[in-house]
């Protein structure tokens, strides 16, 4: 074990990683091949919610990136299983408190099962590894003077197992559970955490990055800046019996954070293993949620500089999950079930949604309708949809194996090099936890693919025979499909590993090639199978049992199936007026940014303007001369200034994917029947 005159000093080891340009800095990350991301250890006490699940997903992710990435990665999540709450429940149950944590522990180790999590240990405070390992630093510690016996006498919060000062409480209750606090007066042991504030603020000023976003820096900087005091570790053992017991003082049990806090230096072999322990730590990312910044970033802290020990290269505290603007609460009952939302939609579209909802540190408001519009528009219309359209028309044009690329044109290269962009963009992101960023990036490259293959018209060309242009362009859909299934595998691994086996090929050995079209080999079977993300027409029956209560109409949810559809006579369709119209010219609306302004041709006396929802899909240059179909008899309307008289018509739903058009050029005017 380290003593201050023989303090092994891990440094800070030589990886780089990118962050947001605007910064103009790079993070110091651990060199070499060793890569440690940590979860909090969840407390056990309570079945696990969506925020449990957000934090473990976006774990998953960055540590699946990483093995992509070629790193040896070790990603630990785990339980707090000690503390008063545990021991009050287990009595209320009437079992052993063990028996207690043994039951609650499998709802969160199953939901990481279903959810694909790929965590390489499962620590809980309760294993006798772990409470090794505290008892060996408390002794330690205690040795050196850092641990002192005191009195002490304050509010105490069961809910929070935390004392509070009388200026802290709010009505004269606990300030972040609302519940009751009890006066309180025992004799403790306490961390001389208080020495360690001004070594720990310059921590934070030498290394910009370690606490992150940007305003948790700021935050836990103001935090030191008042008188940090002692930090109380202990609670005697008379009135908590449920904890471990302190080596040197038998009568008191560890406070529960001294305890957990441990777990990410006891998982990897901290005074048992020490090649292990010095190959993995400083850990490259601890993620925690808001509200245990402080405990993180101030109690961890100072007890790794009491033991000789560097932090985390970065502490990485998100934002809540909300609903309707308030904190997930199980007082609340809002509290999301995630066990719920994979029995309804399946573990890649919860993981997707989770991190492309909301940037990650930021908070976020959960909905189903937000849910079904996210899944619709970007797994089904926009990702699902290219998948199946290249896989589909190569099985039904080319005899279902991979083309050689023969023809190439500007427009190729062009697509290709957004892949070779793409990557670079997402690797970056991903890097520096922009999940949200990365995924967008691949889906801007997916959205490319869909509008490629309406551009190059691969019907039009097997119609007309050209064999070499069509085996180009099918083949440069499928490079696409390949490249955007690699770079949405650790965010959507099921998914992502289908449509790779569906295009006759598998995860790469290394991202270095991953953006180049010459991958796949020729004549490799494919297989278009069924849709990866079918779309979605209502809400699954499990999420309408829950919102029966409430009604789904409360969250805007449209809820229609095929049985329920309204159904319309002959004579109430022919009253539409469905002609084509050619685009004489187009721009953006000057004060909307989804809105084109088209000016069309109906082979009326003047042309025609049409207001259209269609800037997210196509430039104003790609519409001149396109031929579309309107509906020309509907009532005219002004959109944000500018009246628009007609509708054109696409396909996509949510998002437009397409417009709907004609095979050959026809006189502008024709009756579409």
């Amino acid at each position: 074990m380290s003593t201050p005159q023989t303090r092994l000093r891990m440094g800070r080891r030589a990886y780089r990683l990118a962050v947001p340009p605007e910064t103009g800095r790079v993070h110091d990350m651990p060199s070499g091949n060793a890569f440690y991301v940590t979860t909090p250890i969840y407390y056990v006490n309570d079945a696990p919610h969506v925020g449990h699940a957000y934090t473990t997903v976006a774990a998953d992710a960055i540590a699946r990136y990483q093995r992509l990435a070629g790193r040896e990665v070790h990603f630990l999540t785990g339980l707090d299983e000690h503390g008063q709450k545990v021991l009050r429940a287990a009595q209320a149950r009437g079992v052993d408190p063990q028996q207690h944590v043994d039951e609650l522990s499998r709802p969160f180790q199953d939901l990481w099962r279903r959810l694909g999590i790929s965590n390489d240990d499962f620590i809980r405070t309760t294993e006798p590894r772990h409470k090794a390992v505290v008892q060996r630093v408390l002794q330690e510690l205690h040795d050196r003077g850092e641990i002192y016996p005191q009195s002490y006498a304050g509010w105490y919060s069961t809910a929070e197992e935390r004392f509070w000062m009388e200026k802290d409480l709010v009505d004269g209750k606990c300030p972040l559970s609302g519940q009751p606090v009890e006066w309180i007066e025992e004799r403790n042991w306490f961390f001389r955490m208080g020495k360690y504030r001004d070594r720990l603020a310059s921590w934070i000023d030498a290394h910009p990055d370690f606490l992150r976003p940007e305003s948790r820096r700021n935050e836990v900087l103001g935090y030191l800046k008042q008188d940090l005091g002692d930090l109380c570790i202990s609670r005697p053992k008379a009135r908590l019996p449920w904890g471990i017991p302190l080596p040197f003082a038998p009568d008191w049990v560890t406070y529960v954070w001294f305890d957990a806090l441990l777990n990410y230096v006891s998982a990897i072999g901290y005074g048992t293993d020490p090649e292990r322990f010095r190959r993995f730590w400083p850990a490259s990312f601890h993620l925690v949620g808001k509200d245990i910044l402080t405990t993180h970033a101030v109690y961890w802290s100072t007890m790794l500089f009491a033991l000789g020990l560097d932090p985390a290269d970065c502490l990485f505290a998100h934002g809540w999950w909300t609903i309707e603007g308030r904190k997930m609460s199980k007082t609340l009952r809002n509290v999301v079930d995630p066990n719920l939302l994979l029995d309804a939609y399946g573990p890649d579209a919860v993981r997707y949604f989770l991190l492309r909802e909301v940037s990650f540190g930021a908070d976020g408001d959960f909905s189903h309708r937000a849910f079904q519009v996210r899944y619709n528009a970007d797994l089904a219309n926009d990702f699902g949809n290219l998948a199946h359209r290249a896989l589909s028309m190569t099985e039904r044009w080319l005899g279902g194996t991979v083309p050689p690329r023969v023809e190439i044109t500007a427009a190729d290269r062009d697509l290709e090099r957004l892949a070779v962009e793409t990557v670079a963009a997402v690797r970056t992101a991903m890097e520096a936890l922009r999940f949200q960023e990365a995924l967008a990036g691949t889906w801007a490259l997916v959205q490319a693919g869909n509008k490629y293959i309406d551009t190059e018209q691969p019907w039009t060309l097997h119609r007309e025979g050209r064999a070499d242009r069509l085996a180009t362009v099918m083949r440069n859909v499928l490079e696409v499909c390949r490249v955007a299934a690699v770079l949405v595998w650790p965010v959507c691994p099921d998914k992502a590993e289908a449509l790779l086996a569906k295009l006759g090929t598998h995860l790469p050995r290394s991202l270095d090639r991953l953006a180049g079209f010459d991958v796949l080999p020729a004549g490799t079977p494919v297989a278009a199978g069924a849709p990866l993300f079918p779309r979605m027409t209502e809400l699954p029956p499990a999420i309408l049992a829950v919102l029966e209560g409430s009604g789904p109409a409360k969250e805007g949810v449209p809820v229609v199936s095929e049985s329920q559809e309204e159904r319309i006579s002959y004579e109430d369709f022919a009253r539409l007026r469905l002609v084509v119209g050619t685009v004489m010219a187009a721009e953006r609306h000057p004060k909307a940014d989804r809105l084109l302004v088209l000016s069309i041709d109906l082979g009326e006396p003047a042309p025609r303007t049409v207001v259209a929802g269609i800037a997210d899909r196509y430039r104003p240059e790609e519409l001149q001369g396109m031929q579309v179909v309107v509906v020309a008899n509907l009532k005219p309307v002004t959109l944000r200034g500018i009246r628009s008289d007609g509708m054109i018509l696409a396909a996509g739903g949510d998002s437009v994917q397409g417009l709907l058009g004609i095979a050959h050029p026809v006189p502008p005017g024709t009756v579409v029947r």
